[in-house]
């Protein structure tokens, strides 16, 4: 039997499309970075660090379809797992990896999961045990809807929060990938301050750099947080909880539909029953000419 999409009654729905979640780029970024096959896929095979914003903003787009699509969310799906056919190799342990290795895959999904869980938590109001449930159950179908085996997802709420555990505590690793993704220090500007003259982005880039990167190591799980050497004071954690909290406060401000990504924005209107094409990235977040037939990479076909 089909899978069904997940829809606009959904909670997931509510948080994932959020720009919100975006502040946790680096945060989703470096753990499935710390992944022993991820990382080293992401080492052998990935030109991240050479279009860091490109990346990520056109990534947006099609992981957000699998959620977002609707009755198009499972061929979405399909064709996000495609892109990591060819991802494989041995790592410089002489350990083999596969992006398709069921539970490296399903590791890349929890971590989009936990982000929708943390963002509710940390800037969005909060969560109940029960919402938390239901989120659980709504990622499970928006997994199903790639096709992969469902042997690595955990049974319930409670078995994936001792999933979550064991990962953070015994299997994620500080490696290169993940302290490349962490390296803010050369970082070009967002496509929003492309007007920003050059000489101003350096001394706001150092600010923006370590801010992030503080931001981040407050939300890792203290495992994973003590894996990679840093530290974290209760002082530390109010201001963060404080930073969250006034986060949301401002987005009460922001129209509903504005809140989130475009790709999402769509979902939202064709729910309501308005006309919304699919939206595909922008041209300004391509790879470059010579990359645009990797199977790897997402370029919409009128723009191939």
């Amino acid at each position: 039997m089909a899978v069904q999409p997940l829809g606009a009654d959904t909670l997931t729905w509510k948080y994932f499309g959020d720009w919100r979640t975006l502040l946790m780029a680096l945060w989703a970024g470096s753990l499935q970075n710390m992944h022993p096959e991820l990382g080293a896929g992401v080492e052998e095979h990935s030109r991240f660090f050479a279009e860091r914003w490109q990346r990520l903003f056109r990534s947006l787009y099609p992981i957000g379809g699998v959620v977002y699509d609707g009755p198009r969310a499972a061929e979405t799906a399909r064709t996000v797992r495609g892109y990591h056919d060819t991802i494989k190799g041995v790592d410089s342990r002489g350990r083999r990896y596969h992006a398709l290795n069921p539970d490296t895959f399903y590791w890349a999904h929890s971590t989009f999961f936990m982000l929708t869980v943390v963002a509710a938590e940390r800037m969005c109001g909060g969560l109940s045990e029960a919402d938390k449930r239901r989120l659980f159950d709504e990622h499970v179908q928006w997994y199903a809807l790639y096709g992969m085996s469902m042997r690595p997802v955990p049974g319930s709420w409670e078995e994936f929060q001792r999933y979550w555990d064991h990962m953070c505590a015994e299997v994620l690793e500080d490696n290169k990938a993940t302290r490349d993704v962490l390296d803010l220090h050369d970082i070009a500007k967002p496509p929003t301050l492309s007007w920003l003259p050059d000489l101003l982005w350096a001394p706001a880039r150092v600010v923006v750099a370590r801010g992030f990167v503080w931001w981040t190591v407050g939300l890792y799980h203290p495992a994973v947080r003590a894996r990679l050497g840093y530290t974290w004071s209760a002082r530390e954690d109010r201001l963060h909880r404080l930073l969250g909290r006034a986060i949301g406060l401002a987005f009460k401000l922001v129209p509903h539909d504005r809140r989130y990504h475009p790709r999402a924005r769509a979902g939202w209107r064709r729910a309501r029953g308005e006309h919304a094409p699919l939206v595909e990235t922008p041209a300004r977040n391509l790879p470059p000419l010579s990359e645009r037939d990797s199977p790897t990479h997402y370029v919409p076909q009128e723009a191939s």
